[in-house]
């Protein structure tokens, strides 16, 4: 009979292709790991793994695909059966970009945490890509996203409109200068577009930046909206940042710029289809919720 461990170390083994990776990500020693693979190729009677250099075998291909999919079904029934038992004890996984996480979780997670005491919360940083991968897989047991295109195999719910605006000095006057290099046709220097690395922003973003109507840009990828708003108070370029996140910002020094031609986007959450959803995430989410109503920037123009 195969054991669930041996069939966990052989997947992370085959994502990773590296023994140490895989001795690392699993918190185990390296011979154990070459000990879980000898166990499944003695118990399955075939070579899984070619060692040098790494590859799977025919019949490794073959039992990678099998065991996938019943790792996913068991993570997904666990999760299921944690929420029909009413979870007060473990813990709850939730994935979440950096700022959504700060500016609509910390007061939901202290209210839980006083709520249910027995439950301990896990926080993936991550994109709204990786959220979404990752509660398809049930490794989280919620997402909040931006922009879910999707329904299938998610579910996603709308908690607020999202609209975007422009941070750092002097968009008009390089604005000014595409009308001037019509008429003269001189050129100047780009301007910098300051942009963060989530799939699905970017996806809106991208086809929007033309709508600004700059002489010339290119993009500079930062990473976080934090990184961005930093970039572009030090006068780097110009930021392209959701409108509700500058509104914690204190003494920002550079210029915000509405964006009205920008399509405007959801944030909210995700969970598995037919998903079995417990008493504490219902609560969480009733908290999130009451968050956002309560901001002072709650409305769709924000």
């Amino acid at each position: 009979m195969l054991d669930l461990n041996w069939l966990n170390t052989f997947v992370t083994l085959a994502q990773l292709e590296h023994f140490g990776k895989t001795a690392s990500e699993l918190h185990m020693t390296q011979p154990n790991v070459s000990l879980h693979i000898k166990q499944l190729e003695k118990t399955t009677r075939v070579k899984l793994v070619e060692r040098n250099p790494f590859r799977l075998t025919q019949a490794g291909e073959r039992l990678l695909q099998s065991a996938q999919s019943t790792l996913q079904e068991l993570q997904v029934c666990q999760s299921d059966l944690n929420a029909i038992n009413d979870l007060s004890q473990g813990t709850l996984s939730i994935a979440a970009s950096d700022i959504i996480s700060r500016l609509l979780l910390i007061k939901p997670f202290q209210s839980f945490k006083h709520e249910f005491p027995g439950i301990d919360l896990s926080l993936f940083n991550t994109t709204s890509t990786q959220a979404a991968e990752l509660v398809k897989s049930a490794k989280a047991d919620l997402g909040f996203v931006i922009a879910q295109k999707e329904s299938q195999p998610l579910h996603f719910t709308e908690l607020r409109q999202i609209r975007w605006c422009a941070l750092g000095n002097g968009l008009s006057d390089w604005q000014q200068q595409a009308l001037d290099e019509k008429i003269t046709g001189s050129e100047e220097e780009p301007t910098l577009i300051l942009l963060g690395h989530d799939t699905r922003t970017r996806d809106l973003i991208d086809l929007a930046l033309p709508s600004l109507h700059l002489p010339k840009y290119r993009v500079m990828e930062v990473g976080s909206v934090d990184a961005q708003i930093d970039w572009a108070e030090a006068g780097f370029g110009i930021a392209i940042v959701p409108a509700f996140s500058l509104h914690p910002k204190l003494n920002l020094k550079s210029a915000i710029t509405p964006l009205p031609n920008f399509p405007t986007t959801s944030l909210g959450y995700i969970v598995r289809q037919n998903q079995v959803l417990s008493r504490a995430i219902k609560q969480l989410l009733q908290w999130v919720s009451e968050e956002i109503a309560n901001s002072p920037h709650s409305n769709p123009t924000n």
